[in-house]
């Protein structure tokens, strides 16, 4: 049966108090629902609404004071228009991995009571595509009561788990804005050097997995002279697009999904949403089946790379907090780190500056009071910075804190080298001449 069709400020009548809301997530937010129920809070018609999604892009006002008591915001992970609200307890943080984030909904540990997805115009199979953002979509929807859909002529219609019959849905509200772009700075000296570090650990016919940010992209623009690189992620940009067309990435030696590109959303410029529209070699896929370690582990020389916020002389790696205050989420460093070390020739890589812009070491003797640990000491396997990598896996205590503090800034060495000194005692010291 066709959904039926409604304005969003009829749509957003079917969210009671004390509901539950899934949105569609990263640019493709439908934002007309979200201003629409914000609307309704106004009136004083809501109470203790929780709202979850991934990161978003675009204004995110439920996380705000304003709406204390009448909309919760608890996300899977912290982008920068909810950050402030979680820091400040007007908004929450659900720790999860990923890739399990789907299991949460299905295994019914997080209640779903609607889900506001946005879509591509229907095919003349009556199919329509979640674009941008697969992510748990697909979970909320198998779980609520109540299914809304913007219909809009931006998404792309891309193919995999994306697609899906438009009888699933139950209302549809039309609203044509384009998705909201992200355009990555130009990467700097540091990060090229980082960049190409990581790159120097890439064979040919690796398939890749790679965060989002500055160093995905510098990594990505050090790959142009490889060979038959595949990809499955958890989400791409720009820098995938350029290596598909210079004939680079051809997936042509992935065991799973040969020759497509997987991924369960994405964040980019339209160039990166052009490229995926009615594209067959791209699969966007539920988030349970792209970070699925055991999926991941099946493919050779997987290789993911992934950053950091600290790490200490053990390897312990803080990704998703600043001391107590939360910054994002684990997102899928786990999810890749596990799945990667697991891979027939496959590297786990954590890559980041050795100092932050105020020129802070990001190694640090121990890390801060209350960080959170996303990949422990037990997990990690190479360590990237623009000095140098190092692989830790198998290493003692005192052998990694040696090899970590050679990739430091060489300002902070001695210090750090003092630090292991008091951690490990005077055979630390005899080791290191």
């Amino acid at each position: 049966m066709y959904p039926k069709k409604v304005t969003a400020e009829e749509a957003v009548q079917v969210v009671k108090s004390g509901d539950h809301v899934h949105l569609s997530a990263i640019g493709n937010a439908p934002q007309c629902l979200i201003q629409a129920l914000m609307e309704r809070g106004r009136r004083g018609e809501l109470k203790d609404v929780h709202i979850h999604h991934f990161h978003t892009e675009g204004d995110a006002p439920y996380a705000d004071p304003e709406f204390e008591g009448v909309f919760f915001h608890e996300g899977f992970f912290i982008g920068a228009n909810v950050r402030k609200g979680v820091q400040t307890g007007y908004a929450d943080y659900i720790p999860v991995f990923l890739g399990e984030a789907a299991m949460l909904y299905r295994k019914h540990a997080l209640p779903c009571d609607v889900a506001f997805i946005q879509v591509c115009p229907p095919d003349k199979h009556g199919y329509v595509s979640l674009g941008t953002s697969v992510d748990a979509a697909l979970a909320a929807m198998e779980v609520c009561k109540t299914v809304v859909a913007v219909v809009n002529k931006y998404v792309p219609r891309a193919f995999g788990q994306a697609m899906f019959p438009i009888d699933k849905i139950d209302y549809i509200v039309e609203d044509d804005r384009p998705l909201i772009e992200k355009h990555y700075e130009e990467p700097n000296e540091t990060d090229i050097a980082i960049g190409k570090n990581c790159a120097e650990l890439i064979e040919d016919g690796s398939c890749l997995q790679m965060g989002i940010g500055n160093l995905p992209n510098a990594t990505l623009a050090c790959l142009s002279n490889h060979k038959d690189l595949g990809v499955h992620t958890e989400m791409f940009a720009d820098g995938v697009v350029d290596l598909v067309r210079k004939g680079v990435i051809t997936g042509k030696n992935k065991k799973l999904d040969t020759g497509k590109i997987v991924s369960t959303f994405l964040l980019g410029s339209n160039d990166v949403y052009n490229f995926v529209d009615n594209n067959p070699e791209v699969l966007m896929q539920d988030v349970a089946y792209t970070n699925d370690p055991f999926i991941i582990a099946q493919q050779p020389k997987m290789v993911a790379i992934n950053s950091a916020i600290e790490i200490d002389l053990t390897g312990q790696v803080c990704a998703d907090s600043i001391g107590t205050k939360q910054f994002s989420g684990a997102g899928g460093q786990i999810d890749f780190v596990y799945g990667a070390s697991r891979s027939e020739g496959g590297k786990a890589i954590i890559a980041m500056p050795s100092v932050t812009k105020k020129g802070k070491s990001k190694i640090v003797p121990t890390l801060a009071p209350g960080a959170s640990v996303v990949t422990t000491r037990f997990h990690v396997h190479w360590f990237v910075t623009e000095n140098g990598a190092v692989d830790l896996y198998g290493l003692g205590m005192q052998q990694r804190a040696r090899e970590i503090i050679k990739l430091a800034d060489p300002s902070v060495q001695e210090e750090l080298d003092r630090a292991a000194f008091e951690r490990f005692g005077s055979h630390y010291r005899f080791l290191s001449k």
